[in-house]
């Protein structure tokens, strides 16, 4: 068959996709996030953002070019920052006066104009980062900073004559607004391009097994559709041009022939992915043929799981060197992480005593046995450590597992049954909304364990471990991690695995902010848990 042939030369993609029916349309791993706003502030902004969207679009088709829904959320943001900071602003002032004096009038039109400055030289608008994660809010916060600064300087040369306690009002009124802002924009750009619309149609460019890997990630990842990129096309090298598709995507020509793949895709971006043909000079050509049609181009570094912070380029003799930062795992980062851990652990203690002495009785009256259930776990370094969680089983449960042993739906390593009869009545919804754990904030007290971190280890699982899966014993275990919100049972043990490496190596405390946040979610929603 020729490469033509294979290729399907002469039609559009759409043509290439009716010819190999339905299961081209890209598919969803897990269906849009729930959503974390309000239903009346969700619609506004939906209008605002998406005009006129539909929902059950398919996604092959042309909706709506990216860069015009990133400008149009980038415009969106900036009118907000302007109206939360001149709401924050007037709020400071009316509650620290009862009335606006003539003095401050201005206050509301200066604050927002700074706010709107410093947002913009930490970019904050540009398209890069909007929408992208928690850089974002991140960026915002930095920005926050500098506008308690500036506010805190102008307070201090006016001589006392502008009260501390606007700066202290006003600013914080500022961020949170902002923030707030993005996450209602974000809940709407996200539902955005779960309909097709602003998705960058992509050329993958590379060899099959790693066009296909590319392929995969993209579709078995959480945040596939959040990132916009959809393979539409795939160019592999001459000698392995012979399928018509290539992981249901189909084939459209080779590595010099991209160009016109892109052009016949209707294309927004190309993913170079392990292909030695486009190096160096060939490489530069590519960009500024692709630069003239304002296509993005994507390489991809061959490094998987590192987060965006630990990279950073190194220009050496005309060339662009990519860095590799070492985790952070211990000095002045895993100090601000402790302290976070223990000064949430007590809040959240004073806040949900009530509830865990009201789950503990509870536990003691409809099932016999102790309300608490100890176990040895594997934490730091190896070091052993009892864990507590609320019983949700019988307490003969370890002597009835032999029994149930050819019924396990678990990950190949750790027992898992999604109607398992030991578990009680209260232990099912203990264990429906991880409830059961909340005993684990002890742990964390005496720190055995974080908030955030991998999931505690058995010793008999850590006595399998290869050189690879010990590094989840370098940080501390947490009651919560990416595998708790990224399908908790639901995983297999590799997808667990790769989860908690990628938090060793990549956390900070914006991480664990942002698992946090996705925590909450989950759990109110119990999927993947029993």
């Amino acid at each position: 068959m020729s490469v033509s042939e294979a290729s399907g030369a002469g039609l559009t993609v759409e043509e290439l996709v009716a010819r190999r029916g339905p299961a081209t349309s890209v598919p969803h791993a897990r269906e849009p996030l729930a959503p974390v706003v309000p239903t009346v502030l969700e619609a506004t902004f939906d209008e605002l953002l998406v005009p006129s969207w539909r929902t059950g679009q398919a996604i092959t088709r042309r909706l709506e070019r990216p860069r015009t829904l990133l400008s149009r959320y980038s415009r969106y943001a900036l009118t907000g920052d302007v109206v939360v900071g001149a709401l924050a602003a007037a709020l400071a002032v009316r509650v620290r006066f009862h009335t606006i004096p003539d003095t401050y009038l201005a206050l509301p039109v200066l604050l927002p104009a700074t706010w709107v400055v410093i947002n913009w030289l930490y970019r904050t608008y540009e398209r890069r980062y909007v929408g992208s994660g928690p850089d974002e809010f991140v960026r915002i916060a930095r920005a926050g900073l500098i506008l308690f600064a500036s506010v805190a300087a102008v307070a201090y040369s006016l001589n006392g004559n502008f009260p501390r306690t606007l700066a202290l009002m006003s600013v914080p009124f500022a961020v949170l607004g902002s923030m707030t802002v993005r996450c209602l924009l974000r809940a709407a750009l996200h539902r955005a391009r779960s309909t097709g619309r602003g998705l960058h149609r992509t050329v993958v460019v590379g060899r099959s097994d790693a066009a296909i890997a590319l392929i995969e990630q993209l579709r078995h990842t959480e945040n596939s559709l959040h990132h916009a990129i959809v393979p539409v096309g795939v160019c592999l090298p001459a000698a392995e041009v012979t399928p018509s598709h290539v992981h249901d995507v189909p084939v459209l020509g080779t590595p010099a022939e991209v160009l016109d793949a892109v052009s016949r895709a209707g294309a927004d971006a190309v993913a170079v992915v392990s292909q030695p043909d486009l190096s160096g000079h060939a490489l530069r050509r590519l960009s500024w043929a692709l630069e003239d049609r304002g296509v993005e181009l994507l390489v991809s570094p061959g490094i998987v799981e590192v987060a965006g912070p630990r990279l950073s380029i190194r220009p050496l003799a005309g060339m662009s060197l990519l860095h590799l930062e070492r985790p952070v795992l211990k000095g002045t980062r895993r100090a601000l992480k402790v302290a976070f851990d223990y000064s949430a652990t007590l809040v959240l203690l004073t806040l949900l005593g009530p509830l865990m002495l009201a789950l503990a009785l509870a536990v003691r009256l409809t099932s016999r046995g102790p309300a608490l259930f100890r176990q040895t776990r594997v934490g730091t370094d190896g070091r052993e450590f009892t864990v507590y969680k609320f019983r949700s089983m019988v307490i003969d449960a370890e002597a009835r597992l032999a029994a149930l042993a050819t019924a396990d739906e678990g990950n190949g390593v750790l027992f898992k049954m999604r109607h398992d009869p030991r578990v009680t009545r209260i232990g099912r919804v203990l264990r429906r909304y991880s409830l059961d754990e909340l005993p684990q904030l002890l742990n964390v007290l005496r720190g055995n364990m974080s908030l955030v971190g991998p999931r505690p280890p058995l010793p008999s699982e850590v006595a399998g471990y290869s050189p690879t899966e010990v590094r989840r014993l370098r940080v501390r275990p947490g009651m919560t991690g990416l595998w708790q919100v990224s399908g908790r049972s639901d995983l297999t043990w590799e997808e667990s695995l790769r989860l908690d490496l990628r938090y060793v190596d990549n956390w900070s405390l914006a991480l664990d902010l942002s698992i946090l946040w996705r925590t909450v979610r989950a759990v109110t929603q119990g999927s993947g848990a029993y």
